[in-house]
């Protein structure tokens, strides 16, 4: 298996789970068999990218599932519905636009990339699109395709200026072990994504 065809398996299926796991919420049954696979740390031995750091996070993120002050779903709902603030926003435009808001030039900016590269947003919702779930899956459906190019993009112009901000503020305030485990996997897992890329990331002000 070449350099880059290994790379695009990488993204497909790491892609696929992360992104899942930011933007399905823990009772849907389209991720039911995903964190019932997560509740054994023993998935990190099959997981792409590998680090010293991986069997630590697995485990915590099995015992996130028994964690009595807050459940997996009470977590999420807090981190990614509220009602109150969220303590890191999971839209890029937030972090992008000085205003702070959603559908701001940033988001726009990606519809443009979007639409000028026949993608379509296929949730039924009016949400933004740059939402750091949609984004994860995304990327792991343009890798599925085998369009590394599309990929390099995405990753440089719409996901890697502004997803570190994000997961440092996400793992500070997530409260929760089997989100704060997430964060820094998906950290891990970025920083392997990047290294084969031919497209320098894009360098932007950050407002949040």
């Amino acid at each position: 298996m070449s350099t880059t065809t290994q790379r695009l398996a990488t993204i497909a299926l790491t892609g696929r789970v992360l992104g899942a796991l930011y933007y399905q919420a823990p009772t849907s049954q389209e991720v039911a068999a995903l964190y019932a696979t997560l509740e054994d740390p023993e998935w990190a031995k099959q997981w792409p990218v590998q680090h010293e750091q991986l069997d630590a996070l697995a485990q915590r993120m099995a015992e996130g599932f028994s964690y009595e002050p807050e459940s997996l779903s009470q977590a999420w709902q807090r981190l990614f519905i509220g009602p109150y603030a969220l303590p890191a926003s999971p839209w890029g435009s937030v972090y992008l636009d000085k205003e702070n808001v959603l559908f701001g030039d940033s988001m726009l900016e990606l519809r443009k990339w979007m639409r000028k590269n026949d993608i379509a947003n296929e949730q039924a919702s009016n949400e933004p699109d740059d939402h750091i779930g949609m984004l994860l899956m995304l990327a792991a459906w343009l890798a599925e395709e085998g369009l590394q190019q599309k990929v390099d993009e995405l990753l440089a112009w719409h996901i890697l200026p502004w997803s570190g901000r994000f997961l440092e503020l996400f793992i500070a305030h997530a409260e929760h072990p089997f989100y704060q485990a997430l964060g820094e996997l998906t950290q891990i897992t970025l920083a392997e994504w990047r290294k084969e890329m031919l497209i320098p990331v894009a360098t932007k002000e950050l407002y949040f």
